[in-house]
């Protein structure tokens, strides 16, 4: 009888503990399934604005920029496809920069000295944003890296690139597909 309670209890305890790891589990998966992101923004729509802080503290938004062509890029030290894609991007930058084109490369979650020490060391030149809780990343749908967002001068949303490699070219054919997608400036011509 005594052998018998006792399996009795431990059957119990088990079955406690298999119930509790299961509502752990649920609480952690719909927490994490609304902290991993809001849906893809979809092109052709606006990009909703954002405030985060460079590496000097000085705070940026993405309205700031209106009337450039943005590269949002969403990046990680440790990640090494994005680490590959930054002299891409750098290059583009140098190149198209009088043009009206920006690369905002944003950071996941990452120290300021760490993120720091890694764009001196690379040279690179663009502004680097700090998104420290991860609430942008979200707020663009952000689930794995390296993720690219290409914004028109008007705040529009035209490309998402979710771990594709960026090569220079193809920052450069996206860049010339947005321009070319603008209303160009009407000139008055005036018959003879």
């Amino acid at each position: 009888m005594r052998t018998f309670l006792q399996n009795n209890i431990n059957t119990k305890n088990t079955m406690k503990r298999g119930f509790t790891l299961v509502t752990v589990f649920l609480a952690l998966s719909c927490g994490m399934a609304w902290s991993m992101g809001s849906r893809v923004p979809a092109v052709g729509m606006p990009a909703e604005d954002f405030h985060l802080d460079d590496l000097r503290g000085k705070q940026q938004s993405l309205s700031q920029y209106r009337g450039k062509i943005v590269l949002l890029n969403f990046w990680a030290t440790w990640c090494k496809p994005c680490t590959t894609e930054m002299p891409a991007m750098q290059a583009s930058y140098d190149k198209l920069r009088d043009k009206g084109f920006v690369v905002l490369a944003i950071n996941e979650l990452e120290d300021d000295a760490k993120v720091r020490e890694h764009i001196t060391q690379y040279g690179h030149t663009f502004p680097v944003l700090m998104d420290r809780d991860n609430k942008v990343a979200n707020q663009f749908g952000v689930f794995g890296l390296p993720v690219s967002v290409f914004i028109d001068r008007q705040g529009r949303v035209q490309e998402y690139v979710k771990g594709g490699l960026l090569t220079e070219q193809k920052i450069d054919e996206v860049v010339a597909r947005i321009q070319g997608l603008e209303p160009a400036t009407s000139a008055l011509i005036e018959s003879a």
